[in-house]
């Protein structure tokens, strides 16, 4: 009898790991693929990004395997054709340009079908037994998609129709409570895996905010741009140009590495205080309130004035030393009219007006 293969979508969070360990106990040899993207999210079922699975893959005895996806998931994230769930999460398009992925690797590996951690009814927007069909259709994979955990529930596939995987010994589980999942792991002895409902930035409302700005006023937004949502504090004085202010020390030194050679850093002089940049088309009003935001933010008493020094990001990357590309600038902080300027989401503002999800048809 030929080997018995496999692929998984891992995340690293507990129901992925249980549903590789369910087809490992079946003697299925099975290759398991972690999908990393710029935004956070990786693999089908578990979300849990900052998760370490190489670990785990040697323990359980599977091989792991990382692909990232790129610039065509940006594209997706933008335009996704099944829309958004409550955030900037396209989840049934993720689904789908994953599975496509992994659509290739099998038949190129030989692998006989594909499974993932997903469980009937835990995500409200990819999880359900109506996304399930239009998923696997568009991945191209209808029948070779498996979801151990609640394989009992959904209709048979073509691995069990054809004796690959025995059934009998799949899950029922369905709905958000990880009872069974926690006894099933303890059951394992599986005690190392990542949390729940982690991982996908897409799904955070603050970086959804700034992922909506980013789209609107950038065509062709660079892994740079992308990067930078996720730190510090994010204004935008006009269409043009955006300014962001680090938080603190980690910050800091993680927006100075995101540094474009068209950017102006902003940095404190004579007190402790946040980095800066200004990022886009900016003018020397946009410099002078980035100087402003930086005092603000700095180690400063509130209506005295501190010095900054304003580097273009070129000088910057260089590390060169050139007074005549460098200013200083003393300036008192800003005032709180500049948190009109602030991305962010809005308190007891009502939802954004976006275009509604439309159903999936099957």
């Amino acid at each position: 009898m030929a080997e018995r293969k496999a692929v998984a979508l891992l995340s690293g969070g507990l129901d992925s790991i249980l549903a590789v360990r369910l087809i490992l106990d079946q003697g299925i040899k099975v290759t398991a693929l972690r999908f990393l993207t710029h935004f956070g999210c990786d693999a089908i079922g578990g979300g849990s990004c900052g998760h370490d699975v190489s670990g785990l893959s040697r323990e359980m005895g599977f091989e792991l395997k990382h692909c990232h996806l790129g610039e065509e998931y940006v594209g997706m994230v933008k335009n996704p054709r099944y829309g958004w769930g409550k955030n900037m999460n396209p989840c049934i398009d993720c689904r789908i340009m994953m599975l496509r992925s992994a659509r290739e690797f099998m038949e190129v590996s030989g692998a006989s079908f594909l499974f993932t951690g997903e469980v009937v009814g835990q995500r409200p927007m990819s999880q359900r037994r109506d996304s399930f069909p239009v998923i696997d259709r568009d991945a191209g994979l209808k029948g070779y998609i498996l979801r151990p955990l609640s394989a009992k529930l959904l209709p048979i596939t073509i691995p069990e129709a054809e004796g690959i995987v025995d059934r009998s010994r799949l899950m029922d589980i369905s709905g958000r409570s990880r009872k069974r999942q926690y006894e099933l792991a303890a059951r394992f002895g599986i005690t190392e895996f990542g949390q729940p409902a982690g991982g996908c930035l897409l799904t955070e409302p603050n970086y959804s905010v700034r992922l909506r700005d980013l789209f609107a006023h950038v065509e062709h937004p660079g892994t740079g741009d992308i990067n930078l949502l996720r730190l510090g504090r994010h204004f935008r004085p006009n269409r043009l140009c955006k300014i962001v202010v680090g938080r603190n020390e980690l910050e800091n030194r993680a927006i100075e590495g995101l540094v474009d050679a068209e950017d102006v850093v902003v940095q404190p002089v004579d007190f402790m205080g946040p980095a800066t940049i200004v990022r886009g088309r900016w003018s020397e009003m946009d410099v002078r309130l980035a100087a402003q935001l930086t005092v603000r933010y700095g180690d400063v008493e509130k209506g005295m004035a501190g010095t900054v020094e304003t580097i273009p990001g070129s000088e910057w990357i260089s590390r060169g030393s050139s007074a005549a590309c460098r200013k200083t600038l003393t300036i008192t902080g800003a005032d709180d009219t500049v948190l009109t300027l602030r991305i962010e989401k809005q308190q007891g503002k009502k939802k954004s007006s976006r275009p509604s999800q439309p159903a999936p048809a099957v």
